[in-house]
């Protein structure tokens, strides 16, 4: 179950997007997937190909047609026209000519456990991230944290280990790794940050089910940073998801500000495969071996159950 999307009150023209599809739940029938891989472009679905797991392969579809929704239904860019490349840091992005009032339109997208998630907005850098929190592949919970140890603050590992659980402490761990990841994606920078130069600030409290807070405080090289927002939101009692939200170009208002009218409001919307082609276009011919190549594989590798209880 989820919910209506958050408007964003900095540009009326548009809007902000929230979006998930549960692509673990998805099984696709032979007509459904020919589409969808006629619906991205050649290059997504050669790298799509070569996915070893139906699950992956899954998510990174969900993901091209997230995006190509967004750009399609939001930019009114035509489906079959839209050319998306990406960065050197393999962030996609938009390679169309569009005009200068929807230029500053920023999204991203995230795909983990049983979810591909996406977030835009109409002026302001963005970054998503969406986790399943989950028992470590192998070994115990403090033993996980001790190989990890670098990869948060003093302060942030008393307040993961407060917690008087270790199922507990590990969901706020996965949290915290949200909320990094979120921001390194809307900075663009990707893998080679020193994530001990940011530390968040977090209220270790639970959130409930399809309720977005915003009280997370960043800390970039031990001064807080304003400028930036978090969202933070639960699809379920597993999947945590984090939006980073930086500053706004060309408004008096800081979007925390904005946002903290009413940070309980509810935040994504659930998306059936039906929504995410509803507005598509093919853009090339039906090429049945790709059915032939996703039913050969293996929906998922075999892991341990991610519930404790």
């Amino acid at each position: 179950m989820f919910w209506r999307p958050v408007i964003s009150l900095l540009q009326p023209a548009m809007e902000s997007v929230r979006w998930a599809f549960a692509y673990s739940a998805w099984v696709p029938c032979r007509e459904d997937w020919l589409l969808a891989m006629r619906l991205i472009q050649p290059e997504e679905k050669e790298r799509i190909a070569q996915f070893v797991f139906g699950r992956d392969a899954k998510a990174a579809t969900a993901g091209r047609l997230l995006i190509r929704k967004l750009i399609a239904e939001k930019l009114n860019v035509p489906w079959n026209k839209i050319q998306l490349q990406r960065t050197s840091k393999g962030k996609p992005v938009l390679a169309n000519d569009i005009n200068s009032a929807e230029s500053n339109f920023s999204f991203n997208v995230s795909h983990q456990g049983d979810y591909a998630v996406l977030a835009a907005e109409p002026d302001c850098q963005v970054g998503i991230d969406v986790m399943k929190t989950s028992l470590p592949g192998s070994g115990s919970i403090p033993e996980f944290f001790r190989i990890m140890n670098r990869q948060f603050t003093e302060e942030e590992w008393r307040t993961i280990k407060s917690m008087n659980n270790e199922w507990l402490q590990l969901d706020l761990f996965h949290s915290q790794c949200l909320l990094k990841e979120s921001f390194i994606k809307a900075i663009g920078i990707g893998i080679g940050f020193n994530l001990q130069r940011i530390e968040f600030h977090v209220s270790p409290i639970k959130l409930e089910v399809g309720k977005t807070s915003a009280e997370t405080v960043m800390l970039l090289d031990g001064e807080e940073e304003k400028e930036w927002t978090f969202e933070e939101t639960r699809l379920d009692d597993y999947h945590h998801v984090a939006v980073a939200l930086g500053k706004p170009r060309g408004f008096g208002k800081k979007h925390s500000e904005v946002l903290s009218t009413d940070v309980t409001q509810p935040a994504f919307t659930g998306l059936t495969f039906e929504d995410l082609v509803v507005s598509a276009v093919p853009l090339t011919p039906e090429d049945p071996t790709c059915w032939d190549h996703f039913c050969s594989r293996q929906e998922s590798p075999a892991r341990q159950s991610s519930n404790p209880r």
